[in-house]
Formats: C-alpha cells, sequence, structure tokens
C-alpha cells in the first residue's frame, strides 16, 4: 500500500466511524427554546467525538495495512 493509497483508506474508514460514533451521548434538551429543533442534542461534544473517531479509525487502519502488508490475503492475484 502506497501512501496515497493509505491516506484514502484512512479517510474513508474515518468518515465511517464518525457516523458510527455521532450518536454516543447525544440527549435532547429538556426545554428546546423557540425556533430550534427539539431533535438537536444539548451538548454534542464533536471535538470529543472527532477525537474517539480519530483514535478508533487509526487502530482499524492498522488492522487493514496489516493485513495488505502480510499478503494473508493477496489482492494482486
Amino acid at each position: 500500500m502506497n501512501w496515497v493509497s493509505g491516506i484514502v483508506v484512512y479517510v474513508c474508514v474515518w468518515w465511517v466511524v464518525l457516523f458510527a460514533v455521532l450518536p454516543w451521548g447525544t440527549a435532547p434538551p429538556d426545554t428546546p427554546e423557540r425556533g430550534h429543533d427539539a431533535g438537536a442534542p444539548a451538548r454534542p461534544r464533536l471535538w470529543l467525538k472527532a477525537g474517539v473517531t480519530t483514535a478508533i479509525s487509526l487502530i482499524i487502519w492498522l488492522g487493514i495495512y496489516a493485513l495488505v502488508v502480510s499478503d494473508l490475503i493477496s489482492f494482486r492475484e
């Protein structure tokens, strides 16, 4: 795997993991303000979720990289 395909795989994995992490710990506000969506989370904590997404994506990417480099599964034949 060259560096370009490694980056592409990481970005794809990052986005998939982000959509899996986004609903974690969200709760609607007790009293929504007028004009705000009632289903919007009170505290979205996006920076925390971005950090968790980055860490999980790195672990998954390392597994994919190890699988590709080990030739356990050949992608060339």
